[in-house]
């Protein structure tokens, strides 16, 4: 769909944006807008959110040991927004890839 590096910065720019949400002074017992108390959340949580879930795809469709799968899907799941930063960065997709050759020919 991406290329790995254009993936790798979206997830990169979604991080720095989820810790910019802007704190209030007011006690956390009040209550408020939920995006007023540092809670991320919103649009770039949703965004997080399908991110997560399109690595989750990944990794499921992937040709990898089950007990690789449910690592990869448990780090995701932890570390929402590292863990898909540490996925494409470490992991070598290419190689389970099943869809590497790209399409096949229609006979």
């Amino acid at each position: 769909m991406f290329s790995p590096t254009l993936t790798m910065l979206l997830h990169l720019c979604l991080a720095a944006l989820t810790f910019a949400a802007p704190l209030s002074n007011d006690k956390l017992t009040t209550m408020g807008n939920a995006q007023q108390m540092g809670a991320g959340g919103g649009v770039l949580g949703f965004a997080v959110l399908i991110l997560d879930i399109l690595v989750w795809v990944e990794v499921i469709k992937s040709t990898r040991p089950p007990s690789h799968k449910l690592l990869w899907c448990v780090l995701v799941f932890l570390l929402p927004v590292v863990g898909p930063i540490l996925y494409y960065v470490f992991s070598d997709r290419a190689k389970h890839n099943p869809e590497a050759g790209g399409y096949e020919q229609i006979a």
